[in-house]
């Protein structure tokens, strides 16, 4: 994997991060708090991911056995109420000391609601050259939040088996053969009570963002919805998506309860051989290793676009892991542990095992091929490559991910879906700008043909 523009962008950034930060003595001063000499300091560590809980688990209890500060932590796997939970946890003072970030808009609300403590003060001038730290994804303000690890490509998994026992020779590169196989798909599955597609709805904006995003940034469009061009939210550049999302239920063709179904049971279900092909992270290989080992024979390819013309990149995800709590009173032990989960040999072993793969040059440089079945498909390619940060809004009434899945249930005028979308999205843009929460500008020359590659070997 070529040193890219990862690379540039870390050496850039390296200079700037000396300057930034609270006073070292900050966070010494309160990580003994709750703690008596000889006592076990004692952090919490949540996380919403579970593709690579056994693995985390196993570093965690070494960390706990072997660290000579004392410090033991305590790891929490939370479900898909993730971001609601961690709300609760800080109205409440019982927020965990380190937490699980993720990156575009996630991050941007954690910092906006001041849930995070910068880490500046705490990092070595080889830290800083050696992580490439990016705007609004890791730093804020001039101030540093996280450190990257891993990223995630998207792509369309599918069931080989099922694809052959219906007599399809390869997974579709447009909407209008993505149909049409979840038909061929279903008509071949019948008898085993296999389906042609399925995406985990039962909460919409998770079931968007791991299929129509991807889809529509091949296809040219932002996968939020957010024209760069224009600095304007536009979001007729979901239409095409949604129709055919539309199309393969109206036909039958999608896992029957999908508005209830969430993204774990949608696996057992793929891993059973009941679901012909769905959208996702490159995450999957190793759930299909370890968490739900998959009965089939499955791979993965790029997701379709609007007519199997690729106009812009699909965007590669990441940047972000771990933040410390701001209001912790164990900031020192919880940067130990930070520190300690951020060493080459858990993140080397991190992306060969396949639970993601590493945004870190020197990790990069060293690393094996994952050795998992699955992830060649996975691997980044020429369209590959890291969009622009869009603008976050608080938009009143029902989000975008929500008004399209409720016309693929029920129907209606999409124009107008749209057009409602557009009006309240961009009243929320105005009222961010005229706040000074949000800062756009136009750029009419942006192309996203021209992000492709980013991280292409």
């Amino acid at each position: 994997m070529k040193k890219t523009a990862v690379t540039a962008m870390s050496v850039l950034l390296s200079m700037s991060l000396a300057a930034c930060g609270a006073s070292p003595e900050e966070g010494k001063k309160e990580a003994a708090a709750g703690s008596k000499p000889g006592e076990k300091t004692k952090i919490t560590y949540w996380t919403l991911d579970r593709h690579d809980a056994d693995y985390i688990k196993e570093v965690i209890e070494k960390f706990n056995t072997t660290n000579k500060d004392n410090i033991e932590v305590e790891l929490v796997v939370k479900a898909d109420d993730y971001a609601q939970a961690l709300d609760l946890a800080f109205a409440a003072a019982q927020a965990p000391d380190v937490f699980r970030v993720k990156e575009g808009s996630v991050i941007q609300t954690f910092y906006k609601k001041g849930y995070m403590a910068p880490i500046d003060s705490y990092l070595t001038d080889e830290q800083k050259k050696k992580y490439p730290a990016m705007p609004d994804q890791n730093l804020f303000d001039g101030k540093l939040y996280s450190l990257p690890n891993y990223g995630s490509t998207m792509r369309l998994v599918y069931n080989k088996d099922l694809f052959e026992k219906a007599g399809i020779a390869k997974p579709p590169t447009t909407f209008a053969e993505m149909v049409e196989d979840a038909k061929k798909l279903t008509a071949a599955g019948k008898a085993t009570g296999a389906y042609g597609f399925a995406l985990p709805f039962k909460t919409p904006a998770s079931a968007w963002n791991r299929s129509a995003r991807v889809m529509a940034e091949l296809s040219g469009y932002g996968g939020f919805g957010y024209d760069f061009k224009t600095a304007r939210f536009d979001m007729s550049g979901f239409k095409e998506v949604t129709k055919a999302f539309k199309q393969m239920r109206d036909d039958g063709s999608t896992l029957p309860g999908m508005e209830a179904l969430d993204i774990d049971p949608l696996r057992a279900q793929f891993a059973e051989g009941k679901i012909g092909m769905y959208l996702s992270y490159s995450s999957e290989p190793g759930v299909y290793k370890s968490q739900f080992p998959a009965k089939i024979n499955w791979a993965a390819a790029p997701a379709p676009t609007i007519d199997g013309t690729v106009k812009g990149a699909s965007g590669f995800l990441g940047g972000q892991w771990l933040a410390i709590n701001k209001d912790s009173k164990k900031k020192d032990a919880a940067w130990k542990f930070i520190s300690y989960m951020n060493g080459d040999d858990i993140l080397q072993t991190y992306h060969e095992k396949g639970y993601g793969i590493s945004m870190v040059p020197s990790i990069i440089a060293k690393a094996k091929k994952p050795e998992i079945n699955g992830i060649e498909g996975f691997l980044p390619n020429k369209y590959d490559g890291v969009w622009p940060t869009q603008p976050t809004v608080n938009v009143q009434g029902v989000k975008y991910e929500d008004a399209f899945w409720r016309y693929i249930l029920e129907g209606g005028d999409l124009d107008k879906i749209v057009a409602d979308l557009n009006k309240r999205y961009n009243e929320a843009l105005d009222k961010a700008v005229a706040s000074g929460d949000v800062k756009v500008t136009p750029d009419p020359s942006f192309d996203p043909a021209k992000m492709q590659g980013s991280f292409a070997k």
